[in-house]
């Protein structure tokens, strides 16, 4: 319950964030070439708000909804989410959206992504300044990796070291890493002291990759023990922090990989059960092989995990056994490392959009359970400025998308308008944002059922 309270303040606190930057960019330009502003609201109001208030002489009703969906700018004299087309029946007023020349109109649009896209590189810079750039060089993670079945058919085997591809060097073990492999045609690996080069197929899947269990690749962890939870099934059964895991339930475990592999094949029996407490009890009993680092001796324990199949332990990780590389960064230097960052963070998202139109992608959408899940189980700010950067920058793209009712819709639209001279109708316009907004709840439902189904277990 900490955990989820934890993840659901730090997504509620970077959305918050990211929606008044991005009505922010609206309200500005709005301001900036006289066009009236009515409302400015930080998450959705249907029936009623939690507050608003009026300043005294504004124009504009600031407050906060009650429906944490997003926020909105209320423009006069626009067509939006708000359809309010009683006032599109009003002679236009020259403090109006509609009266303003196509250009205006543009940035107006714009505006929100403009700032979302600018925060979002803004944050990474400032994330180098404060914390740097720490990593473990690939090539320097010598106890090699773990592959899963997939990748031995291809023809790598446990305790090989990633180099690079014929497209170059891995520089750190990310999600680029991955990105390489599907579209290398070449791997070459250190094995035995010795590089080998492996053929990759054609048909590698970034999205099977990563939702592959265990993971197509990952690092290979020792399984020793960095701490022990109090009161944890670890903790009762004496495994004291330092020790080692060696086995569990019979099968040997050489490293964390292998333990979690083994956990997992738990997960997959209770969810095959039928779900009875002694199902679970009967899952929950296992037997640790516990090397000791006081003895030297190897124990094997009968302890029961928790409900989630968790031992309390705190898993070793490979800064314990590696020593990062970490890059610094002066205030001006941040900027430019900075913008590069966020502009690769943008092509890999970009890039990986492909996923969306294949079966097993539209199964991968996620809701905002799926999207408060990749925050920490912790409080940890460097974390969160990334996550609320790559969030800003995803909010950024989705929007300028050419669909109705976004803002790329509408920017759709005006550049016709630069481009013919002609201005859509206004009854065009109105039934382009009633199917534009129709698609958005179609699509959000989708996310957002895909997340109850994957919680539930069904996918």
């Amino acid at each position: 319950m900490e955990v989820f309270l934890i993840r659901l303040l730090q997504f509620m606190l970077a959305i918050s964030i990211l929606v008044l930057f991005h009505e922010g960019g609206h309200f500005f330009f709005s301001k900036l070439f006289g066009v009236r502003v009515e409302k400015f609201f930080l998450f959705f109001d249907p029936w009623f708000h939690i507050f608003q208030f009026k300043p005294k002489n504004s124009e504009t009703t600031y407050g906060v909804g009650w429906l944490p969906l997003g926020g909105y700018c209320k423009i006069s004299g626009m067509i939006d989410e708000s359809f309010d087309t009683e006032q599109m029946k009003q002679p236009a007023q020259p403090w109006e959206y509609r009266s303003k020349p196509a250009w205006q109109r543009l940035l107006i649009i714009l505006g929100g992504v403009l700032v979302n896209f600018f925060l979002a590189l803004f944050i990474y810079s400032m994330v180098l300044f404060h914390w740097g750039d720490s990593y473990v060089p690939v090539k320097d993670m010598t106890m090699g990796m773990k592959f899963n079945d997939s990748a031995k058919e291809i023809g790598f085997k446990d305790g090989d070291i990633l180099l690079g591809t014929n497209e170059g060097a891995f520089t750190r073990f990310d999600v680029d890493l991955y990105r390489s492999i599907v579209d290398a045609e070449t791997v070459d690996v250190l094995r035995a002291g010795k590089k080998v080069t492996l053929a990759m197929p054609s048909d590698l899947s970034l999205l099977t990759m990563l939702k592959e269990q265990p993971n197509f690749v990952r690092p290979y962890i020792p399984a020793d023990v960095v701490d022990v939870q109090e009161g944890s099934p670890a903790a009762l059964a004496g495994i004291k922090k330092g020790d080692k895991i060696v086995a569990l339930n019979g099968h040997p475990v050489d490293s964390w990989n292998e333990f979690d592999n083994q956990v997992a094949v738990l997960h997959d029996v209770l969810d095959a059960s039928q779900g009875t407490k002694a199902d679970s009890m009967k899952v929950r009993n296992v037997m640790v092989a516990v090397s000791s680092k006081a003895t030297g001796k190897v124990d094997t324990l009968s302890l029961v995990l928790t409900p989630e199949l968790k031992l309390g332990v705190l898993q070793s990780t490979a800064g314990e056994y590696y020593k990062p590389v970490t890059i610094e960064y002066g205030f001006f230097e941040s900027f430019p490392a900075g913008v590069k960052y966020g502009i690769d963070v943008l092509r890999g998202y970009v890039d990986d959009l492909k996923y969306v139109f294949t079966s097993e992608g539209a199964k991968s959408l996620g809701g905002f359970g799926a999207i408060g899940s990749l925050f920490p189980p912790v409080w940890d700010w460097m974390m969160f400025w990334r996550m609320t950067a790559f969030l800003s920058i995803m909010l950024a793209f989705m929007n300028i998308l050419p669909i109705p009712a976004l803002d790329g819709g509408h920017a759709l639209f005006l550049v016709y308008e630069l481009v013919t001279g002609r201005k859509p109708s206004e009854n065009f316009l109105i039934k382009a944002e009633y199917v534009g907004f129709s698609i958005l709840i179609l699509l959000m439902l989708v996310a957002n059922l895909n997340d109850i189904l994957r919680w539930l277990g069904y996918m």
